[in-house]
């Protein structure tokens, strides 16, 4: 370290008990806004103005999200996930569904597998655009904050369009979706102009504020380092890690949607990419990583948007799994049975006995579901893996020597979403 701290006193321990000699004294740090509703709590042991140790605390939400999926069918539990990462609720549903799809062995049609993957991809630039603004919100850089959250308005625009809903989506469905496009040659439109133009002027505006900006650059280079090594040790994913030389995207190592090659089992090839990847392992590289992954978010979203797959949106609803349509529930018995077999309480499809765990790429990095199967049509056990709290936990050794204005440069770099903290 470039300073010499303070020694302890003999008689007094660190973290153990009221400091009341030397330089040594502890501060509570958070929550500092509403939107942190008590669940980010950072107990700092401080020698004058630098920190020595930090004891973070995941908070008083305990929503129960996990308990919750137990109660509640493979179709209702969407509207909690919706919940966890409440930055782009969207992308919550696609490792959910993803996993209960994994568990049962459905294979999705081409159509939603193209339109799930352009609404991961939104929920990526949702979640990159919340993080960049309010990062730099944090250091004072107030206009960055309005040109990149300006834009996640345009987003909330074509997702009500895709679902019926603004905020908590709840699109998805176990073997498909809700609905399918209400209009397509709308949605074509929406999309491509909020990603050439609304999104890639709000890009260019906040690379010529914040890139070169003197009072940015010095708050954030070579603040909050974090090593290659360190990053695997602890587990690290997403940007925190790619921007420490860590080379792991779930979309590429373990590819799942149009990501993978023959998505539509026809031999199309999987969507073209490039991962950023930086060294440097500071908060200014994160900064750099999610602006690049927004640009890539936007490339792959221009090879899906005029190429959407015609056909139906869900599997076969013969496999027991998805409402029938409309028309033969008016029309046919069998449908009517069905429909009336699936939205009962006291019936519903059934998963297969086992355990499964699936992942997917989000803004903030590897989330997972681990679901174990008692052959019910509820889970018997959900087990999430949610970057946040993950990441959290690094938040110790990357603030230790920092001063106490670091804690929101860095805090800010690791984009933690209070709800993922909950247990």
């Amino acid at each position: 370290m470039p300073f010499t701290l303070a020694e302890a006193p003999p008689d007094q321990p660190q973290q153990e008990g009221p400091t009341d000699a030397g330089n040594r004294w502890t501060l509570n740090f958070g929550p500092q806004h509403p939107a942190t509703h008590t669940t980010l709590r950072l107990v700092l042991e401080l020698d004058g103005e630098r920190i020595i140790r930090c004891t973070p605390h995941i908070g008083y939400l305990h929503s129960g999200f996990e308990k919750l999926g137990e109660h509640l069918n493979y179709n209702q539990y969407v509207t909690i996930v919706d919940r966890m990462d409440y930055s782009a609720p969207i992308y919550n549903e696609m490792a959910w569904h993803g996993a209960v799809e994994k568990l049962m062995g459905i294979e999705l049609t081409p159509r939603c597998k193209a339109l799930r993957t352009i609404a991961n991809e939104l929920g990526r630039i949702q979640s990159h655009l919340l993080c960049v603004s309010a990062a730099g919100l944090d250091l004072g850089a107030f206009t960055a904050f309005l040109y990149a959250f300006n834009e996640k308005e345009a987003i909330y625009d074509i997702l009500e369009f895709m679902s019926g809903q603004r905020f908590h989506n709840s699109w998805t469905r176990v073997g498909g979706l809700n609905q399918d496009l209400p209009d397509e040659q709308m949605f074509r439109k929406m999309v491509t102009t909020f990603i050439n133009e609304d999104l890639a002027h709000a890009l260019e505006d906040v690379e010529k504020l914040l890139n070169r900006n003197r009072i940015f650059v010095d708050r954030t280079k070579g603040i909050g380092h974090i090593s290659h090594d360190d990053a695997i040790a602890w587990s690290l994913s997403g940007p925190i890690a790619r921007a420490s030389g860590v080379r792991r995207d779930v979309r590429k190592d373990e590819p799942y949607l149009c990501f993978a090659d023959n998505w539509d089992g026809q031999g199309a090839k999987a969507v073209d990419f490039k991962v950023p990847v930086t060294t440097g392992g500071d908060v200014y590289c994160r900064y750099l990583v999610r602006m690049e992954e927004m640009k890539q978010s936007a490339h792959i979203i221009r090879q899906l948007i005029d190429n959407i797959p015609a056909g139906p949106v869900n599997v076969s609803p013969e496999g027991k799994e998805v409402l029938p349509p409309k028309d033969q529930v008016y029309s046919s018995i069998e449908g009517l049975i069905q429909h009336f077999e699936l939205i009962m309480t006291n019936r519903g499809f059934v998963a297969p006995r086992g355990e499964v765990y699936g992942c997917i790429e989000t803004g903030n990095g590897e989330l997972g579901y681990y679901i174990v199967s008692n052959g019910d049509n509820n889970p018997w056990r959900v087990r999430t893996r949610p970057p946040s709290f993950i990441n959290y936990q690094t938040f110790p050794k990357m603030i230790e020597g920092h001063q106490i204005s670091d804690v929101p440069a860095i805090l800010g770099s690791l984009n933690i979403i209070a709800a993922e903290l909950d247990r």
